[in-house]
């Protein structure tokens, strides 16, 4: 990857330099995830056509999928107006985005009477098989 790649976003509008990145299926359009990236692990993304982020909780850079398997190949990128946020358009390799074993991260809903949220979806996996520690 090179410099003027670096250069289409402008990470110094995020927090902490993290731009947010909303993951969805290249086909379909469902929303798979939403992740932050910053320099680095857009670089990568770039260099390697696979989606990589930033891991608030862990601090670090991660592979999509390098625990589990379930890799996320990057088809399409779109950047907003600001240069702040992406899109990223996914082939998602393996069963599914999210670490709680379900398709995407967006697995629950608000309950008509707005005071829980209750499962739209069925895990696809069981996560304690994948992430064994």
């Amino acid at each position: 990857m090179n410099n003027k790649s670096a250069n289409i976003l402008s990470f110094s509008k995020g927090t902490d330099g993290l731009l947010p990145a909303i993951v969805q299926d290249h086909q379909s359009g469902e929303v798979l995830m939403l992740a932050y990236i910053n320099e680095e692990s857009w670089c990568r993304t770039l260099a390697s056509g696979q989606a990589h982020y930033w891991s608030r909780s862990r601090n670090k850079i991660w592979l999509k999928g390098e625990s589990s398997g379930h890799i996320q190949l990057i088809k399409e990128i779109r950047v907003d107006c600001d240069a702040d946020a992406v899109i990223f358009k996914v082939e998602q390799l393996g069963k599914a985005a999210c670490h709680t074993g379900h398709r995407t991260c967006f697995y629950r809903r608000l309950t008509s009477n707005g005071d829980r949220l209750e499962s739209a979806e069925t895990p696809v996996f069981d996560p304690a098989e994948i992430y064994q520690q």
